[in-house]
């Protein structure tokens, strides 16, 4: 059975002190759904996050990562490094991280590799710009993505693997993807994962959508068949927004 996943990534926000506060009220919100709470600090607080979290049902995972695992990268953190604090999940492929620090579909694959050799889980990210849904090649766009940094993974290491669909036109603008556009979407992808891997492999995979989810909005967006949760930007900085939103399963 798929797992519901709500997950928080916070980008380059907080402080400790902001991240302490944070934190701090996210302890405080009642869980009412069987959804998995996810929450992505910067690198700079994610000890201290996963100390804070360490007796509560609340995940804390990594944003990012280099695909060696040591060397004269400066500024880059490895699986390792994630691993020997606890860091057990891993964020790949952000449309930011692909936009604005170029990041490709061969250089993915690489870090697929490098978190799957570390026994890591991963939330792997893609989805199409406003130009290739204006021209209707958004499946084109996704299908080329999913397979070029995933489709070279034997069928069990989906079972590590976490996809989420990011329309980039709907992140960080106020414009969300209408519900059933989500549900459509996933639909795709999930018989793009079938048609390589089979239908096992495919109702196992947990696809989460990652376009300006609300608490206003989650609720129907959630309940589509194939949305099985979704990754939180803007809401997830503002505790009881979040819990809202995992709450809406």
């Amino acid at each position: 059975m798929r797992k519901h996943i709500v997950a928080g990534n916070w980008k380059m926000n907080n402080g400790l002190i902001q991240t302490e506060t944070l934190i701090s009220e996210l302890k405080q919100q009642e869980k009412t759904s069987d959804a998995e709470v996810m929450i992505a600090p910067s690198f700079t607080n994610l000890w201290h996050a996963f100390e804070a979290t360490r007796q509560y049902d609340i995940e804390v995972v990594a944003q990012n990562m280099h695909f060696s695992e040591k060397g004269a990268y400066t500024g880059e953190v490895s699986a390792g490094m994630l691993k020997s604090l606890g860091i057990k999940t891993v964020i790949l492929g952000h449309s930011e991280r692909r936009a604005y620090y170029n990041e490709t579909d061969q250089s993915l694959a690489k870090k697929v590799d490098a978190a799957l050799a570390n026994n890591m889980r991963i939330i792997f990210c893609f989805g199409e710009e406003l130009s290739d849904r204006k021209a209707g090649r958004q499946e084109d766009v996704v299908e080329h993505q999913i397979k070029a940094a995933l489709f070279h993974l034997n069928a069990s290491a989906f079972e590590h693997i976490v996809l989420a669909y990011e329309p980039v036109w709907a992140i960080g603008t106020g414009e969300t993807a209408s519900p059933e556009q989500a549900q459509d979407m996933h639909a795709f992808i999930r018989k793009t994962l079938e048609n390589t891997y089979g239908k096992n492999v495919s109702e196992s995979v947990s696809i989460l959508y990652g376009g300006s989810v609300k608490p206003a909005n989650a609720k129907e967006i959630f309940s589509k068949p194939d949305v099985d949760g979704g990754l939180i930007g803007g809401a997830s900085l503002n505790a009881e927004d979040f819990f809202a939103i995992v709450n809406a399963f």
